[in-house]
């Protein structure tokens, strides 16, 4: 059981209806998804031809900072507000495609984009899939 789970199943009232699995598996996602988009965007920056990374640089920035401000978005229940948590995942499910693409485009040559790739993918799903319980 992961930490958000454990936390999730702590709160003393209601969830406003997240799926508590779908919902522990997106704040999981996301808050790995910060840590390997911040740990890509310094081994870019790393890289000898960091010049050719500079998007990629600033596209794993983006997606960290939306995929952590998202984790903890959804880590509070709180006075809910289902709009902003809709937009929230949205933000965080395109930021994710985007930076799932543009480290895709380098995963042959840096294998650290590779993995940032990876983990951008399961983000942008785990979004999905918790958006779609929300319909």
């Amino acid at each position: 059981m992961s930490d958000a789970r454990a936390m999730l199943d702590t709160y003393p009232q209601d969830r406003d209806g997240f799926d508590s699995d779908l919902l522990a598996e997106c704040i999981d996602a996301c808050l790995d998804c910060t840590q390997t988009c911040t740990a890509c965007a310094d081994a870019c920056l790393a890289e000898d031809m960091v010049a050719d990374l500079r998007k990629c640089i600033r596209t794993d920035l983006d997606c960290a900072d939306i995929c952590g401000t998202t984790g903890r978005i959804l880590s509070r229940h709180t006075g809910y507000d289902a709009n902003l948590t809709r937009a929230v995942l949205e933000a965080c499910r395109t930021a994710c495609r985007a930076c799932g693409d543009e480290c895709s485009q380098h995963a042959s040559m840096h294998e650290h984009c590779r993995v940032c790739a990876e983990a951008c993918r399961r983000c942008e799903r785990a979004c999905e899939a918790l958006l779609a319980s929300m319909d």
